[in-house]
């Protein structure tokens, strides 16, 4: 008999929810109105969460919770609220981003399971061993990798316990998740909050190319190749989509299901996808799992592509047959969704009434006898019922008193609907404490949780060790990133500490980076966000080699290998820290001496973060805005190229540089470097100089960013006067922070201002 795979569906309102579950889904992930990456979905109320649970329980489907956003100091408190009651709940697992939160949970909330959400963007094994020494039991893994990555990854994963889901269907980001500041730098609306507006998809000044849509991907379809990541080892197959409405989340489901058992019985897969077809998509593309990256996975149009399918799948002689066509894909969308509405109508989430019975007499235990619609069981308690007396602080049974404390059922699917007193002798009494024990073993058994008393968490966390560290009295130093050999020299001649960017196709250049660290011993690498595959292990082989002082890594993989091999680490800017539960997650578990702090948080959300004791805060305080990074070639849309999809040789030996413009003429900036994916960059330059005076005495230092990368930001002095102006600002020059602003402009600052 073959192993199951999980089938896990989109829930972003209830109907959806109920969809998922009628049409056969394994499981379902739905969103709260906070705390998840799809705020535009209608999403649900926590009252609702217990309905839902009971609803996909007793059709064997379960339930996880998308909590996958970062959390600012200032939703603390909110959040743990959240977690108090879903620990009293039978919520199947919780889907997280955030790193202060995989503490929290780790730590005062061990009866949740933990799912990694793919904006953690795990593409490597160093990542999955990281996040396991976090307790995640799954990983959703990155939507870029091949078949043959993901079954790697998977076998790394259950060597450490660690399930492994992968996005089959629905919509692909363009960026590498997690590390997509286009939204968020554009319009405010960050994606790691779950606003994203999606501008990748939005319509631009047309291209050389011919396109005005140059950024838009068809739609993710893995349907054929099932059996690939069958025999991958996959877990958990996920359908993307917590905006699409109950009509399409049936459909999608319900042939995923049947794709699924006609593979377990027959070993077969069925090779008509139409129906898939008749819902939303933008076609389909399955380019990133066969590992063939090529420009036939773009669309010239974002909207539904379901009535141009009818024209690519036929030929149509006139308008008429088209026309008719079009109308009856129509109608048959309509009907769709009203026999969709039908089937889930008699659905309801409503709680259920529960009865409880409540005997004993005098010198016995309390018997309490729990009744509902599907079971039945008895709780006894531990002390024998007795008559009062001065020295014992016990309470009359009284019908009013046991319906006060049993009514608490409403942390449950369940509502109290009759109390029975009727074999209960009169004027006993048991203690306070023991009521609450066998209120909580009765929620326990309700909830199905198995949580005994001391994993509950009650009270408020209390967390003494958060105190404000004493305001630094040192001047904060300045750190400069480079790219360039030949820009060593040029930093060696000033008092700055010195990092240089490393590729993300590292294998090929590991020789020779190799050479430049051991020659230069003070120059301290800078990990970038992606490595993948031989990338990744040539940079662990690199960070055996080399053994540096110190490193700065924006990839978790490569701080687990910092970890593994005794090296100083300092967490980059684009783990986007922003709590200081996400520091201490790092410094307790991963022994991380300091961390950048998220360029997408504002100077009052700056504020609310505590440096823990002996930690250091730094700050990039110029630098080109790098708004999304991907696999995929962006020149196909935009000026074309010669390759019609990426070879071996496009990521080492790729050097282009072109630009996209907004409607309203606003450019934006696409590089590609030697060795690096494909960026778009802010048309300027951020320089925030207002944080030096605004926040003083918390960062350690500033990092000022020397790449060449071009934008509209115009610089009129040499990288040794760059770096010297930034010194004297930082040592309070008189001047020096006009001369910077003079000669360095436009820029912007508004993530400062406004924050996410």
């Amino acid at each position: 008999m073959k192993r199951k795979i999980e089938l896990l569906a989109p829930g972003g309102d209830v109907d959806s929810i109920k969809a998922a579950i009628l049409a056969g889904a394994g499981a379902v992930y739905c969103g709260l109105n906070k705390l998840n990456a799809r705020n535009r979905a209608a999403n649900i109320e926590f009252e609702d969460l217990y309905g839902i649970i009971n609803l996909a329980h007793t059709h064997h489907c379960k339930v996880f919770l998308t909590l996958n956003i970062i959390i600012v100091g200032s939703e603390i408190p909110y959040l743990v609220g959240v977690l108090n009651k879903l620990v009293n709940t039978r919520i199947d697992g919780i889907i997280v981003q955030d790193l202060g939160l995989f503490y929290l949970v780790s730590r005062y909330f061990k009866g949740l399971a933990v799912h990694a959400s793919t904006q953690m963007n795990t593409h490597n094994e160093g990542q999955v061993g990281f996040l396991s020494r976090l307790a995640a039991t799954r990983v959703n893994l990155s939507r870029e990798l091949n078949i043959t990555e993901i079954k790697d990854l998977t076998r790394v994963g259950h060597d450490l316990g660690v399930m492994t889901e992968v996005f089959v269907h629905g919509s692909y980001c363009l960026s590498f998740s997690g590390i997509c500041y286009m939204s968020s730098v554009l319009g405010g609306n960050s994606g790691n909050r779950g606003r994203c507006s999606q501008p990748c998809r939005d319509r631009y000044l047309t291209t050389p190319a011919g396109k005005n849509f140059p950024l838009n991907l068809k739609d993710n379809s893995a349907y054929f190749d099932l059996g690939e990541l069958y025999h991958a080892g996959v877990d958990a197959i996920k359908i993307e989509g917590r905006i699409k409405k109950s009509a399409y989340v049936y459909t999608v489901v319900n042939c995923w299901k049947k794709q699924l058992q006609d593979f377990y019985d027959y070993n077969r897969l069925n090779t008509d996808n139409s129906d898939l077809y008749k819902v939303f998509n933008r076609d389909f593309s399955n380019a990133y799992l066969k590992g063939d990256i090529n420009k036939q996975m773009f669309i010239d149009n974002p909207r539904d592509n379901s009535a141009q399918h009818l024209s690519d799948i036929h030929t149509y002689s006139g308008d008429g047959k088209k026309e008719a066509d079009q109308l009856s894909l129509y109608r048959e969308k309509e009907e769709l969704t009203a026999r969709v509405n039908r089937k889930i109508k008699d659905l309801s989430i409503a709680r259920v009434g529960v009865v409880i019975s409540v005997s004993g007499r005098l010198d016995a235990p309390l018997s309490v006898s729990v009744k509902t619609p599907d079971t039945s069981f008895k709780v006894l308690s531990c002390v024998n019922l007795a008559t009062k007396n001065k020295k014992t602080i016990a309470k009359g049974l009284t019908h009013d008193f046991l319906w006060e404390r049993f009514k608490a059922l409403k942390e449950t699917g369940y509502y109290l609907k009759h109390l029975e007193l009727e074999n209960l002798q009169n004027h006993l009494f048991l203690p306070f404490k023991e009521i609450t024990s066998i209120k909580k073993r009765v929620l326990s058994v309700l909830n199905g949780s198995g949580v005994d008393d001391s994993g509950q968490m009650t009270e408020p966390i209390d967390l003494p060790f958060l105190k404000k560290e004493k305001r630094l009295t040192d001047p904060p130093d300045l750190w400069v990133l480079i790219s360039d050999r030949e820009d060593i020299k040029v930093c060696e001649r000033t008092g700055a500490t010195v990092f240089f960017q490393l590729p993300n196709g590292f294998k090929e250049q590991a020789g020779e980076l190799t050479d430049l660290f051991l020659r230069y011993k003070n120059l301290i690498p800078w990990f970038p966000s992606v490595l993948i595959g031989d990338d990744y292990r040539a940079a662990v082989k690199f960070i055996q080699q080399v053994q540096p002082k110190l490193m700065v890594t924006n990839n978790t993989g490569i701080a687990y290998e910092a970890v593994e091999n005794g090296i100083p680490w300092i967490a980059g800017p684009y783990l986007n820290l922003v709590n200081s539960f996400g520091l201490l997650c790092l410094k307790e578990n991963f022994n991380c001496s300091g961390a950048f702090i998220s360029n997408e948080i504002s100077k009052y959300q700056i504020k609310s973060i505590i440096r823990p004791k002996d930690f250091r805060l730094y700050y990039r305080i110029f630098h080109p805005i790098m708004l999304l990074s991907t696999r995929q070639c962006l020149f196909h849309q935009v000026i074309g190229c010669g390759k019609n999809q990426i070879d071996g040789t496009c990521i080492r030996d790729c050097e282009k540089s072109s630009s996209i413009s907004d409607l309203k003429n606003h450019p934006l900036f696409i590089v590609k470097t030697k060795g690096d994916y494909h960026c778009i960059y802010h048309r300027r330059h951020f320089l925030n100089t207002e944080i030096v005076e605004d926040l003083p005495g918390i960062f350690s230092g500033f990092l000022v960013d020397l790449r060449q990368i071009k934008t509209e930001t115009r610089i009129k002095m040499d990288k040794s006067g760059i770096i010297q102006s930034f010194e004297d600002f930082l040592r309070a020059e008189p001047g020096s922070k006009k001369r910077i602003e003079k000669n360095i402009h436009p820029t912007t600052n508004t993530p400062y201002v406004k924050g996410i």
